[in-house]
């Protein structure tokens, strides 16, 4: 399917200038950017923008999708609290039905939001892929190993999803050190070995962890991982609260991502991470909203914003962080975290991983500088559309591929088998 989006201001992601013109797909890809000319072929949409802004999706870099289940359920307790008390045990009753319908209900969340892929660490995965490619979304798995399981379908599972769809790709990954033992580490870092593969963990979130980590081998959890292989070829941490500085400069060396994720750091009272440390040190950096049941929210907007905003109250600076380096990690930085290379940036021949920004709204107007109003005032309800593949999949507040009603009935129904 050929769509011009045209009356169109884009904002590329290469630089943070704003250019107006037109947008052209053909089927997955971007076929032009530029002025208005004329295509010597028929398009079978075109689109009048009305100075809307064009932009790549957002890339949601941590995510737990199917804990969607989790929203609002136990906001009272801090991390560890939180895991073993309210989570562990519900997640031990999950099944594949649970997971499809409430990574459903994530990807209308995602879709509303302008975000066209995540990083995602869950159990079920097939259960998860089949609502990905039944929706049209693109997804990336990081795997979940841990004590409890996984290790043994990790192999399994990087073969059988990277060949699953083009939508679906799998990274290594596990839940994090202190749920992961010695031997469990070494299996990973020996299939990384085998495969030259990245591989993600949780990683340096909680103060208590670090000193666990310390008790238990005499160093912190990026220089455990380090001293077992596991980042010889690469990869990274969500949530990075509690680096200090040999620990950022490990990853730097490395070239280890770091991805942010403020409002469930917030939340569960682990800490601020040194955003303006870390983007003054030219680490590689992306953002993730953590899961609902965390957060609460899916919001990148306000994921971008309070990271932004909390790097100014630590270092007494209302300049600390550039805006614009924050909607980068959100959407190139992101991509590139993920692997999907070809979705980073709007340019002729990368993925159709577009949406488009109501200028018309309030929190948008007036137009001093657009990229600042994105991080600090946009939220969900300025996304009038959103394309994964070179396919609109949201537009105007409907959805094309998920039935929105009956995935809200059928979370409801199962919703009490986790109680």
């Amino acid at each position: 399917m050929r769509i011009r989006f045209y009356n169109a201001r884009i904002l590329t992601m290469e630089s943070d200038s704003v250019i107006k013109g037109e947008l052209w797909t053909n089927g997955k890809t971007i076929e032009y950017i530029g002025d208005s000319k004329e295509s010597d072929k028929p398009f079978d949409r075109q689109i009048d923008c009305n100075g809307n802004l064009l932009m790549p999706g957002l890339k949601n870099a941590h995510t737990h999708s199917a804990m969607t289940f989790a929203r609002s359920l136990a906001d009272k307790y801090n991390l560890n609290d939180w895991l073993m008390k309210a989570i562990f045990p519900r997640e031990a009753k999950l099944t594949p039905d649970h997971v499809y319908w409430f990574t459903k209900l994530a990807f209308a969340d995602y879709l509303a939001g302008g975000t066209t892929s995540c990083f995602d660490m869950y159990f079920h995965k097939e259960a998860s892929a089949k609502a990905a490619v039944e929706t049209g979304f693109r997804y990336v798995f990081c795997g979940a190993a841990n004590d409890y399981g996984g290790i043994d379908e990790l192999e399994e599972y990087y073969h059988a999803l990277n060949s699953y769809d083009p939508l679906v790709s799998f990274i290594y990954g596990f839940h994090a050190e202190y749920t992961t033992n010695r031997n469990n580490l070494e299996i990973i870092s020996g299939l990384s070995h085998k495969y030259q593969a990245p591989v993600f963990a949780h990683i340096s979130e909680t103060a208590s962890e670090v000193e666990g980590c310390r008790q238990r081998y005499g160093m912190t959890p990026p220089f455990l991982f380090e001293r077992l292989g596991i980042y010889d070829y690469g990869g990274g941490g969500f949530h990075c609260v509690w680096f200090d500085d040999k620990d950022r400069d490990l990853f730097i060396k490395k070239g280890l991502w770091c991805v942010f994720n403020a409002c469930s750091n917030l939340k569960l009272a682990s800490g601020i991470t040194p955003v303006h440390d870390f983007v003054d040190n030219d680490m590689k950096i992306a953002v993730g909203t953590d899961g609902a049941g965390s957060n609460n929210s899916l919001s990148m907007f306000r994921e971008m914003y309070l990271n932004t905003v909390l790097s100014n109250i630590e270092t007494n600076n209302a300049a600390s962080v550039n805006p614009f380096k924050i909607l980068k990690a959100g959407t190139t930085g992101g991509a590139l975290c993920m692997g999907i290379t070809d979705s980073d940036v709007l340019a002729v021949g990368k993925n159709a991983d577009i949406i488009m920004i109501d200028m018309s709204k309030p929190c948008m107007q007036p137009e001093n500088n657009i990229v600042n109003n994105i991080i600090y005032s946009a939220d969900n309800s300025c996304v009038k559309m959103t394309m994964i593949n070179g396919k609109i999949l949201y537009e105007n507040g409907e959805y094309t591929t998920i039935d929105y009603e009956e995935t809200v009935k059928k979370c409801a129904e199962l919703l009490p088998e986790l109680a």
